[in-house]
C-alpha cells in the first residue's frame, strides 16, 4: 500500500501530505511504532501539513521534532495547517 502522508518524528503534531488528499478521506499514519487512522477535514495539497492531534491556539506546531511555529487559532485533528492558522517562528 502506498503511503499518503508522513510523520517525520514521533514528537510531531503534524504530518506531511505526500500526495494531494481530499476532505473526508480516511488515511493511516504511523507515529513511532503506532499506526492510527485520521479522517481529513479539508483538502490537503501535496507537500502541505495537517494536524494529527488537536492543537490549541497559541500552542507549538512541531515538525521534524522541532518547533516550527505556533497555532494562531484552534486547529482540529485532520485540519490543514497553513497561513490561516499557523504563524512561523520569527
Amino acid at each position: 500500500m502506498r503511503r499518503k502522508a508522513q510523520v517525520l518524528n514521533k514528537n510531531d503534531n503534524v504530518a506531511i501530505a505526500l500526495v494531494s488528499l481530499k476532505a473526508k478521506e480516511k488515511i493511516t499514519i504511523q507515529t513511532g511504532d503506532a499506526e492510527e487512522e485520521i479522517v481529513l477535514l479539508e483538502n490537503i495539497p501535496r507537500g502541505h501539513k495537517f494536524a494529527i492531534k488537536d492543537i490549541e491556539e497559541g500552542k507549538e506546531i512541531v515538525k521534524y521534532g522541532e518547533v516550527i511555529g505556533v497555532a494562531s487559532s484552534y486547529i482540529k485533528r485532520g485540519e490543514h495547517v497553513h497561513d490561516h492558522n499557523f504563524e512561523g517562528l520569527k
